[in-house]
């Protein structure tokens, strides 16, 4: 049998299909099968395993895992050796479920216990457990059964593949995790410092691989705070490092690798990101990724060509990733992404990609471009970025709405040319939908655009959004339980109430009620206002503050019974009590006010 399936998936599919799974798996835990019989049986199961994915899910409707589990029990270790080997080829498949490797509490200490057998326990362990940790919680049950202290020293294994699985485990085990990442720190290896040990292997004569996740450790312990940006071994090894990966000379997967993880080490860091935007050309580099493949004839490999034809949309979302990082707070470097050649159209092109990966990316680049005030009066016009914006948020997952909508608030600035032609493509029905969602991020997107709108607009605008918006559901957002999402609402009131110079007004009155008068007969809406105004937080103080001030306001027609209606509500009591405010702002504006009452 072994024979027959070895490198034959067809064979392979034919003995599953006659039943020999259930057969091997009963020898394999007979108590009179010989040794050699159980571990030929694991064998068989392992090479069957390496087949197709429907293979696997055979194996696994059959509980091939507590079998297999069962029998690292044994005493021998051919027979241990083969079930590892089993269990790794399944647990590396995308169909396995990691959690079954944590069902039974026993098995982590266990194959913590085994992996001093041998260099293949130590090498597919650690293959296992980097595979199945998947999460927090996973890294806390392997950090808690000692896996730092029991993976550490084999770093420094004779075999290449036992260094290599150890590497992969510490990367996913520092991954967002600062328990981790602090205690990687301090550990140390035959006399050397952990991160010494990794900066060693992210030189250029080591293995490619070798360099990537070396580099990944470094970044994932740097983003956990365990290792500081300005490090040396960040600055002058890991990030250029990872700039390396994204040259053309190296495969598909290593220039999307590289570039993913060095977008996620600069994030924060607009050090990092200024320092990474001179290396190497790396902007122009970035670039390339779009022409993928560069020569068909260069590449000689028919079926590497044929997989990243496949895979070349990818490149595109790693370089989408790393943009948007390095102009995240930079003006030149945003400067020089965009002036790279068609960038513009480039993101234009993936924001109606059918990767949602692709698209999320474009969205994020475009975004972390459109903080920009130059770059939105010009670039962003030119390309007329907004309609393709305006057509992802039709109808996009929420990932993906958060930050287009996002965007949008950049493009309502009032400098911004975008802000006519979005208003006149139906953007209002838009944002006042999104203030509906479940998902608080969006509800203060979209309270925060139509604030962006409202401010300094015309009568018609401010009119329109409250219609689309409704004073019930503006009074649903005033009692909201985000704090943000009720500091952007009595900011878009406050925007709706003011006033622009009395000619624009003279020429509007005409458009019938104005903000004003349909929030002055709202009382519900007044009551939250007044609410707020003696609120604990001062913020929320202050923007109440400024909605009573434009409702006061005496140049403006019908100031006088709006002032007799607000003293009546008793907001002049609250007014004097604001006018010894300890907080300097709160208490001028508070004194400010009264003088309307006065004037």
């Amino acid at each position: 049998m072994k024979n027959a399936v070895i490198g034959n998936n067809k064979q392979k599919a034919n003995l599953i299909v006659l039943g020999a799974v259930p057969r091997l798996l009963y020898l394999l835990q007979q108590e009179t099968s010989s040794t050699e019989l159980k571990t030929e049986c694991a064998v068989v199961l392992g090479s069957l395993a390496m087949g197709t994915e429907n293979n696997v899910k055979s194996l696994l409707d059959c509980h091939i895992i507590p079998a297999l589990l069962q029998g690292l029990l044994s005493p021998d270790l051919k027979f241990i050796e083969a079930c590892l080997r089993c269990l790794r080829t399944i647990f590396t498949s995308p169909v396995t479920p990691e959690e079954l490797l944590y069902t039974d509490a026993t098995v982590i200490p266990h194959l913590m216990a085994l992996l001093s057998r041998s260099r293949y326990t130590q090498e597919y362990i650690c293959q296992i457990f980097s595979h199945c940790c998947k999460g927090p919680d996973h890294q806390t049950i392997l950090f808690n059964h000692g896996a730092v202290q029991n993976i550490a020293h084999l770093l420094t294994s004779l075999s290449y593949k036992v260094r290599m699985q150890a590497l992969k485990c510490f990367s996913v085990l520092a991954f967002e995790n600062p328990q981790v990442s602090m205690t990687l720190v301090n550990v140390l290896v035959d006399g050397e410092l952990l991160p010494q040990i990794f900066v060693k292997m992210l030189q250029r004569d080591k293995p490619i691989e070798m360099q990537l996740t070396s580099a990944k450790c470094l970044t994932y312990m740097c983003r956990a705070g365990a290792i500081r940006t300005d490090d040396n071994c960040i600055v002058l090894k890991t990030l250029p490092c990872l700039v390396r990966m994204c040259s053309k000379e190296r495969l598909l997967e290593e220039r999307v690798e590289g570039a993913e993880t060095l977008a996620y080490l600069i994030e924060p860091d607009v050090e990092l990101q200024r320092i990474a935007s001179i290396t190497d050309h790396l902007i122009a580099m970035l670039a390339d990724y779009f022409k993928y493949p560069s020569s068909v004839s260069a590449i000689t490999d028919i079926k590497r060509l044929d997989h990243d034809l496949k895979h070349a949309h990818e490149l595109r979302q790693a370089a989408f990733k790393l943009y948007a990082s390095l102009g995240a707070n930079d003006e030149d470097i945003r400067k020089k992404i965009i002036e790279t050649e068609n960038m513009m159209d480039r993101i234009v092109t993936g924001l109606s990609e059918s990767s949602v990966k692709v698209r999320l990316a474009a969205v994020r680049c475009l975004h972390s471009l459109s903080r920009s005030v130059q770059q939105l009066r010009t670039s962003f016009q030119d390309h007329a970025v907004w309609k393709p914006l305006m057509k992802v948020l039709q109808n996009a997952p929420d990932e993906i709405l958060v930050v287009a909508s996002s965007m949008l608030c950049n493009l309502l600035l009032e400098f911004s040319p975008s802000k006519e032609p979005i208003l006149e493509s139906g953007a209002v029905e838009l944002l006042c939908g999104l203030t509906q969602s479940e998902n608080p991020a969006l509800r203060v997107n979209g309270i925060w655009a139509l604030m962006n709108m409202a401010f300094q607009a015309e009568q018609k605008i401010k009119a329109d959004i409250l219609r689309s918006l409704s004073t019930e559901q503006l009074f649903r957002l005033l009692s909201d339980s985000d704090l943000n999402v009720l500091m952007k609402t009595l900011g878009l009131l406050r925007n709706l109430l003011s006033t622009r110079p009395t000619l624009c007004i003279l020429a509007n009155i005409a458009d019938g009620t104005t903000a004003k008068d349909l929030i002055m007969t709202n009382d519900d809406i007044l009551q939250k206002i007044k609410y707020y105004m003696g609120h604990s937080h001062v913020k929320l103080q202050l923007a109440a503050m400024f909605c009573i001030s434009n409702l006061i306001w005496n140049e403006e027609e019908g100031s006088q019974e709006r002032q007799d209606k607000l003293r009546d509500m008793g907001i002049v009591d609250i007014l004097h009590k604001l006018s010894q405010s300890p907080d300097s702002n709160l208490c001028d504006k508070a004194k400010m006010a009264l003088q309307q009452y006065l004037a």
